[in-house]
C-alpha cells in the first residue's frame, strides 16, 4: 500500500469515527427554526441563481426556431435539410465536451468555472447576429456547444452536494422551472425583439440573438459575484454561509447518503461509476425526456406557423402557455416526489401525460384542441428532466460516481437533442411532423420501460438488503448500511 492510500484510508477511518462519536452534537448544533433558515438561504442563493443561468442557456441554444420564424430562413437560404443541421451540430461538440465538466467544476470551482463559460456563450451568441450565411452559423453552433457543455451537468452536481435525497426533487424543479419560464418567454420576447427590423440596417431576427446575447454577458459577470462553491471547498464565497454552517451541511448530507467527503480525483474511480448498468438506464430515461423537450424547444413555433395557421407573432406567443402551465404542473410533481418519496411511478406518470398530448397535437382535426395537445406534450416532458435527475440522485452513492452519472445524463440528454433535429425534418412539414411525432411516441414507451426494469431491480435488491445478503452501491473505501434505492 503506498503513503497517498494508507493516508486516505485514515482520513475516511477519522472521519466515520468523527460521525459516530459525534452524533448528538451534530443533531442539536441548530435547532430546527434556523435549520430551515440555512437551507432557505441555499435556495434563494444557489437554486434561483444557477436556475436564472439556466434559464439565458435554455433560451440562448432554443432561441434559433424563433429566428427562423422572424426570417432568418429566409435571409441565410436555410432550405432543404440546412435548418436541422444547423440545430443538429450544436450536440456534437456540446456532448464530446460535457464527461470533463464535472470533474474541472470540482478543480477550479462553480464561480469561475460557471460564469466564464456564460460569457463566452453569451459572446457567441451576438456573433449569431452577424452570420452572413449558413456556414458562419452552423460553426457558430458547434461554438456555443462547446461553452454551454460545461453548465448543465456542473449545476445538476452541484445541487446534489446541497441537497439531502429527498429535497432535491423540488430543488431540480425550480431549477428547471426557471429554464420554462426562459421557453414561455422567449418567444414574446422574441416578438418584441422583431419590431427592431431595420433599426441600424438589422434585421428583426438578428436583434434576437443580439440582445439575448448581451443580457446573458451581463448574468454572467454578475454570476461571478454570487455563485457559491461546494459546501466541502475550502474556496470563499461572497456573503454567503460560514464555516460552522457549511460545516452542518456537509454531516447532514453524509447522514443521509454517506458520501459527502470527496475522494482524491482518480480515472479510474471516475470511470468505475459506468460499471454500473442502472447508470446508463438513468442516461436512457434522459434520452426519452429530452428527445420530447428539444423537439418542442426546436419546432413547437413551427408547427404552429406551418401547421396550426398562425402568424409569424402570434406563433411565438402562443408557445409561452403550454411552458406557463408546464412549470406548475413540474413543480407539483417535484413536490408530490420529494413529499411521498416516489421516483419511478411520477417519472412513468409524466410519460403517460405526454403520451395522451402527442396524439392530440399531431392529429386532431381542430387547431383548438391540437393545441390543447401541446399543452399535455410540454407539461409531461418538462416535468420528467427534473423528474428523471432526481431518480438517478437518490439512487446513487459515491463523489465521482455521481459525477459519472451526471455526465452520461447529459451526454445522452444530447444525444436526444440530435435525434429531435433528425426526426423533425424540414420536409416532413407539410405532413404535420408525423415521422418526429410517431419517434416520441416511441420515446414515452421506452423510458416507462426502463422505469419499470428499474423499479423491479430496486424492490429486489431492497429486499437482499433487508435480509442481510447484500450491500447496496458499496464502494472500496465505505458502505452506508441503511441506504435503500428509491422507486
Amino acid at each position: 500500500m503506498d503513503r497517498d492510500q494508507e493516508k486516505a484510508e485514515l482520513d475516511v477511518g477519522h472521519f466515520e469515527r468523527e460521525k459516530t462519536q459525534s452524533s448528538e452534537v451534530i443533531d442539536d448544533e441548530f435547532d430546527e427554526k434556523e435549520g430551515k433558515r440555512i437551507i432557505w438561504r441555499i435556495d434563494r442563493r444557489l437554486v434561483v441563481l444557477v436556475g436564472v443561468l439556466y434559464c439565458v442557456s435554455l433560451m440562448d441554444r432554443t432561441n434559433l426556431s424563433a429566428a427562423a420564424v422572424a426570417g432568418m430562413l429566409e435571409e441565410l437560404q436555410l432550405t432543404g435539410t440546412r435548418y436541422s443541421v444547423a440545430t443538429l451540430v450544436f450536440f456534437i461538440t456540446y456532448m464530446i465536451f460535457q464527461p470533463p465538466s464535472t470533474v474541472i467544476i470540482r478543480k477550479i470551482g462553480p464561480r469561475i468555472f460557471l460564469s466564464t463559460i456564460t460569457l463566452a456563450w453569451g459572446a457567441v451568441m451576438i456573433g449569431f447576429g452577424f452570420s452572413p450565411n449558413f456556414g458562419v452559423l452552423t460553426a457558430l453552433r458547434l461554438l456555443l456547444g462547446v461553452f454551454e457543455a460545461g453548465y448543465f451537468p456542473g449545476c445538476v452536481y452541484l445541487l446534489s452536494t446541497w441537497y439531502t435525497r429527498y429535497e432535491v426533487g423540488r430543488r431540480y424543479s425550480v431549477f428547471y422551472l426557471l429554464g420554462c419560464v426562459a421557453s414561455a418567454c422567449s418567444g414574446i420576447l422574441a416578438f418584441g425583439l422583431m419590431q427592431m427590423d431595420g433599426l441600424a440596417g438589422i434585421s428583426g431576427w438578428r436583434w434576437i440573438f443580439i440582445i439575448e446575447g448581451v443580457i446573458t454577458c451581463c448574468l454572467a459577470m454578475l454570476g461571478y459575484w454570487l455563485l457559491v462553491d461546494f459546501p466541502d471547498a475550502q474556496r470563499q464565497s461572497w456573503k454567503f454561509l460560514n464555516e460552522r454552517e457549511r460545516a452542518w451541511i456537509v454531516r447532514r448530507v453524509d447522514r443521509d447518503r454517506g458520501d459527502a467527503v470527496t475522494p482524491k480525483f482518480k480515472i479510474s474511480l471516475f470511470l468505475r461509476g459506468g460499471a454500473d448498468l442502472r447508470v446508463w438506464g438513468y442516461a436512457m430515461i434522459s434520452f426519452c425526456s429530452n428527445t420530447l423537450t428539444y423537439s418542442l424547444g426546436y419546432f413547437l413555433p413551427l408547427i404552429l406557423y406551418t401547421n396550426l395557421g398562425f402568424t409569424r407573432g402570434v406563433s411565438l406567443c402562443l408557445v409561452a402557455p403550454p411552458y406557463g402551465f408546464a412549470g406548475i404542473y413540474m413543480y407539483l410533481m417535484g413536490w408530490f416526489g420529494d413529499r411521498y418519496r416516489l421516483r419511478g411511478p411520477v417519472i412513468i406518470l409524466n410519460m403517460v401525460v405526454a403520451l395522451i398530448g402527442i396524439p392530440i397535437l399531431g392529429w386532431h382535426s381542430s387547431n383548438a384542441v391540437r393545441y390543447f395537445g401541446a399543452f399535455l406534450v410540454t407539461a409531461g416532458a418538462s416535468a420528467n428532466v427534473p423528474a428523471s435527475l432526481a431518480y438517478q440522485a437518490n439512487n446513487i452513492r459515491g463523489q465521482w460516481k455521481r459525477a459519472f452519472a451526471s455526465a452520461s445524463w447529459v451526454g445522452f440528454a444530447s444525444l436526444g437533442g440530435i435525434a429531435a433535429s433528425l426526426v423533425f425534418r424540414s420536409q416532413d412539414a407539410a405532413t404535420g411532423y408525423k415521422p418526429g411525432l410517431y419517434a416520441c411516441i416511441t420515446c414515452c414507451l421506452v423510458a416507462i420501460l426502463t422505469v419499470c426494469i428499474l423499479d423491479a431491480s430496486f424492490y429486489f435488491d431492497n429486499k437482499k438488503a433487508d435480509r442481510g445478503e447484500k450491500r447496496l452501491q458499496a464502494t472500496d473505501e465505505e458502505y452506508q448500511a441503511d441506504f435503500r434505492y428509491t422507486y
